[in-house]
């Protein structure tokens, strides 16, 4: 498993690459003739540079769009296979949370009206505590329990709890940071929660938008072949420019998720909801079909327990769903050191997981989409390396008129995926290259963590003390909408 971990590094690097190097191949050998010789520039007085100012040829055209929609096509094709399969599968030894298996098991079994219990993984988390039971209180259907999983607290962390009038669990001996703190508490309440006693788990800084709670009851109680509801995520106020970077990019991830009807890519820690079925299930499969240790929920040798446990449930057949009525504000990074810090640990986390659950029909879709991810970089960098030529290579500033149109397709694209952010995301959208730097700072990200991992070098958790998030109303009505 380990020698797996490592080698996914160098696998998705690879395939991206051989990706890359196929449609070069297929795009410059359709046959395309010059129509009059290529200019000939030297750049830095080294480089000796041929260029064509001519625009691609619709055969060249025809030939890339039709690879990407093919490619496209088969990756929905296979993946909605897949889940058809899952959900009416009735093994309920090798896919337990399926559809099929749990309706057949529960039927004419009723499991009383649907309560919630909310847990609250908090380290030194003082300075944002207050406001995060704040928010559970104030919602239209406040939860039933709740719990502030205190974990090595050296702050006023309990004490804001406890005034605040809920219970407060501290961690014995913890060493496993969240997931181990979460394994330890859910050990004791497991055993005698019913199917309808939902467990909550919500970050210590995320703030849910009044109405969460309601929607999930609702859908819970609608269906009880549901096993887990996840929140859409949107970032707080503040921060500048990086601040506005990471809006942005949580508001086009939660478009995404609208446009797929809610079909979840991971279930995040900021805020997502379980039934006790489908944790129990996974805890009895720890050691066997899946890796961690028997009788633990959270694996606790992963980097990022929250994507560990999505691909947990999917391999055991579950139907989650992340709705566009239940939404939460989240912190966003303060500085690029942190920034840099969050993202290095999920991606690094999303590699080591595919590295420990491999190649199954349930991690299709995330081989397929870190895959794509390097492919996009190598694409980005190209376009970066080929623009920065261009420039040099030129006496004067040439204006393409294909280039400009993609250009224009490419801003209207950006521009729609953050109109629900409010006036700031459209700006930034609109003037497109600071994105396009922010972009190249994750696809650095990207390749540093394929890197590591492929090197086998040791992954940093990292944890950053922040004050409460603050939601925006205007955002999280049109995010509903």
């Amino acid at each position: 498993m380990r020698g797996l971990q490592r080698l996914v590094g160098l696998l998705i690097a690879g395939a991206a690459v051989g990706g890359a190097a196929l449609l070069w191949w297929a795009t410059s050998g359709s046959g395309d003739r010059y129509t009059e010789r290529p200019h000939s520039r030297v750049v830095l007085g080294v480089w000796r540079v041929l260029y064509d100012n001519e625009a691609p040829s619709v055969r060249t055209l025809l030939a890339a769009v039709g690879l990407a929609l093919l490619l496209a096509a088969a990756v929905a094709v296979i993946e909605q296979r897949i889940l058809t399969r899952q959900r009416r599968s009735l093994d309920a030894v090798r896919l337990p949370l399926s559809p099929r298996a749990v309706m057949a098991a529960t039927r004419g079994e009723y499991a009383g009206p649907v309560t919630v219990t909310v847990l609250i993984p908090a380290h030194d988390e003082e300075r944002s505590i207050g406001g995060t039971i704040a928010s559970l209180q104030a919602q239209s259907h406040p939860p039933e329990r709740i719990i502030v999983v205190a974990d090595n607290c050296t702050d006023g962390t309990i004490g804001i709890a406890r005034a605040a009038g809920v219970e407060v669990f501290e961690t014995v001996e913890n060493d496993r940071k969240k997931a181990g703190g979460l394994n330890q508490v859910l050990k004791r309440m497991l055993a005698g929660q019913g199917d309808n006693d939902l467990v909550m788990i919500m970050d210590a800084d995320t703030m849910l938008d009044d109405g969460f709670l309601e929607g999930v009851v609702r859908r819970m109680s609608d269906d009880r072949a549901l096993m887990a509801v996840g929140g859409l995520f949107y970032g707080e106020e503040g921060f500048g420019l990086i601040g506005q970077f990471q809006r942005n990019e949580y508001t086009r991830y939660a478009r995404e998720l609208r446009r797929r009807r809610g079909k979840v890519f991971v279930l995040t820690g900021t805020a997502s909801v379980f039934r006790p079925r489908a944790l129990r299930a996974v805890a009895s499969e720890r050691g066997r079909s899946l890796p961690g240790v028997p009788g633990d929920v959270y694996d606790t040798l992963a980097l990022t327990e929250d994507n560990e446990l999505t691909l947990a449930l999917k391999s055991l057949g579950a139907l989650m769903i992340s709705p566009a009525d239940c939404t939460v504000v989240t912190e966003v990074m303060p500085t690029w050191r942190n920034l840099w810090t969050q993202r290095l640990r999920w991606q690094r986390g999303a590699l080591e997981n595919l590295g420990a659950y491999g190649l199954r029909p349930q991690t299709f879709r995330y081989w397929v989409q870190q895959l794509g991810i390097g492919y996009g970089v190598i694409a980005l960098a190209g376009y970066i390396v080929l623009i920065t030529l261009t420039v040099l290579a030129s006496n004067g500033w040439v204006w393409f008129p294909f280039w400009l149109g993609v250009g224009a397709v490419f801003i209207v694209e950006r521009l729609a995926g953050v109109w629900a952010g409010g006036w700031r995301a459209r700006l930034l959208a609109l003037t497109l290259f600071p994105e396009l730097f922010y972009a190249m700072f994750l696809d650095v990200v990207y390749v540093k963590g394929i890197i590591d991992i492929s090197l086998g070098r040791r992954a940093a958790w990292g944890h950053v003390v922040r004050a409460p998030a603050q939601p925006r109303e205007d955002q999280s009505t049109e995010l509903v909408r």
